[in-house]
């Protein structure tokens, strides 16, 4: 599942972490997006000791035997950390889809962590390079999800993800027990707050907050990344 960030991409994994068939992982590449970009993102050098940052060695794991003999691996990715140098040629031994956020919510919630985001900052661009690179090797459109739709009826969307990957769909993808997993990445404790109290998908609640002049064309750029995928959602 490909999300930029400030999306309830971690809230998706935990609906499908739920599910007694499924093994679920957390940012998978994020180490080494840390390592080669020496981004100063908190805990940082925590998540480079923690979790493997050698690319080739994650893209193996993420193709290799699904851990503890689950029928379903769900991936948690994050676009920006899917950086160029990674060989895409893994991309095809997997199901791709994709969560998307309309861009003025995305950066009004991201310049609270970070006030002058970069276009790379937000993936929404590299999103739409997976998007399209899927879209060319296998011929049709995958799965995409607008994060306002699952949120505003999470039943449907999430029974129609499961209908496109042609795994049934599990009631229990739409409850789960508050707090922290095992699964997730050592960052947690700074940036999943709002899910650790969590025990369901919430109502979207739009965000007012303009984007700054200063962003206006970040704010362009991915405009048109996001109408590009969210003509193809699901619905």
């Amino acid at each position: 599942m490909w999300s930029g960030p400030r999306n309830i991409s971690t809230a998706m994994m935990r609906a499908w972490g739920t599910r007694p068939d499924t093994f679920v992982c957390d940012e998978p590449f994020y180490a080494h997006y840390l390592k080669v970009t020496g981004k100063l993102h908190p805990g940082a050098a925590e998540v480079i000791a923690g979790h493997e940052s050698d690319w080739h060695k994650v893209t193996a794991w993420l193709t290799g035997e699904i851990p503890l003999g689950r029928a379903v691996f769900y991936q948690k990715q994050m676009t920006h950390h899917f950086l160029p140098e990674i060989d895409r040629n893994w991309l095809g031994s997997v199901s791709n889809c994709f969560l998307i956020r309309h861009p003025q919510e995305v950066i009004a919630s991201y310049i609270a962590k970070n006030d002058d985001p970069s276009l790379e900052d937000v993936g929404f661009v590299q999103q739409v390079e997976i998007f399209d690179l899927v879209c060319r090797r296998t011929g049709s459109i995958p799965p995409v999800l607008d994060g306002r739709d699952v949120q505003n009826d999470p039943r449907r969307l999430l029974g129609l993800l499961c209908d496109s990957l042609g795994v049934a769909f599990d009631e229990c993808m739409l409850q789960w027990p508050p707090g922290l997993r095992p699964t997730d990445g050592v960052w947690a404790r700074h940036w999943y707050k709002e899910v650790e109290s969590s025990t369901s998908f919430r109502p979207h609640k739009p965000k007012a907050e303009p984007v700054p002049d200063r962003l206006r064309d970040v704010y362009e750029k991915c405009l048109e990344c996001y109408e590009r995928m969210s003509a193809h959602r699901l619905r």
